[in-house]
């Protein structure tokens, strides 16, 4: 079996590894295509850097367009070229469905994408926008394959990559404080976002955030676990921050996974952009408060287009609005600050949300990658 695989993200490069294991595990299978550290190391050739990918926002697309239209031909000619048996995109929507789009131009070759478009959040004509292109959809999340199959897509839901990670032991939280000679103060994770615009424009501001927090809580130690294209940016930003705090770098330490299961196990709390992040820290049980604004601009037009009244998939997925949240312009100092000071007061008031979130993405049954191959099968033999 012969499989093109693209992925243009971080979160994406999980969701891809995993379903490689997963179809290795099912049939004999060679694959192609675009992905990051994790799709290699399942055996995938990368035609260039995942990383060239990795822009989020109307407007920041923007400035690398023809760059990335060069990079939509260059897979999608690749894709053609390898005469796979199925097609298969995951997330990054902008660029994944622009290669499909082509693809289907000029092929019948089957396409998946992986992660259903949030349709239900904003933009609800995309679902038929990418039924043109897509043939069958894999969802993370319980309630989203009516939305696509009355698109005229067929749709299985997954379960969540995030049940199936490990949480750290008790054992493995300890040698975790030894190693960054933490002993036991309480921990606050930080994590301001994967992109740099996003640690760019959140950095400066969970910062000021964080003073009356540390004033309240002098014992308290901050903790945030980075991604190796933002590290430098990170400490740069953090360098001004009330309390200089343990980056977590992936390009500095051969421990940096096993570190940040650690860390999100070990912490008190945490402040959060929003994303795939807050299903982490529910998988944990952590606490969490989550901040997030974008590009002007980007704010401007997407909450003309907004459909849904929180942008936490916690709250989302376990039907409560348990997770605080400060955006847009609500993302400030003067509403952060009180809601982690809130949440570190009361931290239990949030683990119902959590565990019910948990429960509906699959917890406790097969691992996602496995469902997830299972159903491109299946799809291909119906």
């Amino acid at each position: 079996m012969k499989v093109f695989i693209l992925a243009g993200e971080a979160s994406g490069d999980r969701l891809g590894a995993a379903l490689m294991a997963g179809l290795k595990t099912l049939t004999g299978v060679e694959f192609t295509g675009v992905g990051g550290p994790l799709m290699k190391a399942e055996g995938l050739d990368s035609l260039f850097a995942m990383d060239e990918l990795s822009v989020m926002g109307l407007v920041e697309v923007l400035p690398k367009y023809r760059h990335l239209k060069r990079r939509i031909r260059q897979t999608a000619e690749a894709a053609l070229a390898a005469r796979p048996d199925v097609v298969i995109t995951i997330d990054s929507p902008d660029f994944s469905l622009r290669v499909a789009k082509l693809v289907k131009e000029r092929s019948d070759l089957r396409t998946v994408h992986y992660v259903a478009p949030t349709v239900w959040a904003w933009r609800a004509g995309r679902a038929q926008k990418m039924a043109k292109v897509i043939d069958h959809v894999l969802a993370l999340l319980p309630f989203e394959p009516p939305y696509m199959e009355a698109a005229g897509m067929a749709c299985d839901f997954v379960g969540h990559p995030v049940v199936a990670e490990p949480v750290a032991t008790l054992a493995e939280q300890a040698a975790f404080r030894a190693r960054h000679r933490l002993g036991d103060a309480p921990l606050l994770l930080v994590l301001p976002g994967s992109r740099r615009g996003e640690v760019s424009r959140l950095g400066p501001i969970f910062g000021r955030a964080l003073a009356p927090v540390l004033a309240q809580h002098p014992n308290m130690r901050l903790v945030v676990p980075t991604t190796g294209n933002v590290s430098e940016l990170v400490r740069q930003i953090s360098a001004e921050w009330p309390q200089k705090p343990v980056v977590l770098d992936p390009n500095a330490s051969h421990m940096f996974k096993a570190d940040k299961s650690a860390a999100f196990a070990a912490a008190s709390g945490a402040l959060a952009a929003s994303g795939t992040v807050s299903l982490e820290l529910a998988a944990t049980q952590t606490p969490m408060v989550i901040a997030y604004d974008a590009n002007w601009l980007t704010r401007a037009i997407v909450q003309r287009m907004l459909l849904i009244d929180t942008v936490t998939l916690v709250n989302l997925v376990s039907e409560t609005r348990a997770i605080p949240e400060c955006t847009g312009a609500a993302c400030t100092p003067t509403c952060i600050a009180p809601a982690l000071l809130d949440m570190l007061a009361h931290p239990q008031a949030q683990l119902p949300a959590m565990q019910s979130t948990m429960q509906r993405l699959g917890k406790g049954g097969e691992a996602p990658g496995l469902r997830a191959a299972k159903a491109v099968l299946q799809g291909m033999s119906g």
